[in-house]
């Protein structure tokens, strides 16, 4: 039987399909966007919509269709995230009475600019970057991981932090 007869529909196929690609999807978002949870929660999206649209997706085509699902969501996401940032950025309150409101109000500017910062590198580099200060993993195991050499890892490295300078004078 070709592959463009299999339904997707059937539930075996379709645990099938979720056995090869989940885990692999969630490594994908994990890396490209440096998010736990939320790749979880992309990841269970993107087949949730397979099911709701099995009948139109092909076996053949349910890869791309679930890659093609979690990366739009990622970036639903983001851009969500920019728009609560945005918000967050109008209207500040802090429960801190401790420290002055200057000292407040410029560590929520930093706060900005470094989140915008790291939103604004290249994906490489921002992939090494959140690998190595987030997660605490040393290049060796971000070059595994990545599937480039621990050069490679050294060199987004330390672009990321030339860039990051840049951007946020003084860090």
């Amino acid at each position: 039987m070709a592959e463009e007869n299999i339904s997707v529909c059937q539930e075996k196929t379709y645990a099938e399909i979720y056995k090869t690609y989940a885990d692999k999807i969630y490594k994908y978002l994990f890396f490209k966007y440096g998010n736990m949870e939320k790749a979880k929660d992309m990841v269970q999206e993107s087949f949730a919509q397979l099911w709701v649209n099995c009948e139109s997706v092909t076996f053949s085509n349910a890869k791309s269709f679930l890659y093609k699902v979690a990366n739009n969501a990622s970036l639903n996401d983001i851009k969500h995230q920019k728009v609560v940032l945005n918000h967050q950025k109008t209207s500040f309150t802090s429960d801190r009475t401790y420290e002055s409101p200057h000292f407040q109000m410029e560590e929520k500017e930093f706060m900005i600019r470094l989140e915008y910062a790291i939103n604004n590198l290249k994906e490489g580099q921002r992939e090494v970057f959140l690998l190595s200060r987030i997660e605490k993993k040393k290049y060796k195991e971000i070059a595994e991981l990545l599937g480039i050499s621990v050069k490679a890892v050294e060199k987004r490295m330390q672009l990321a932090l030339v860039n990051l300078k840049k951007t946020i004078p003084n860090i």
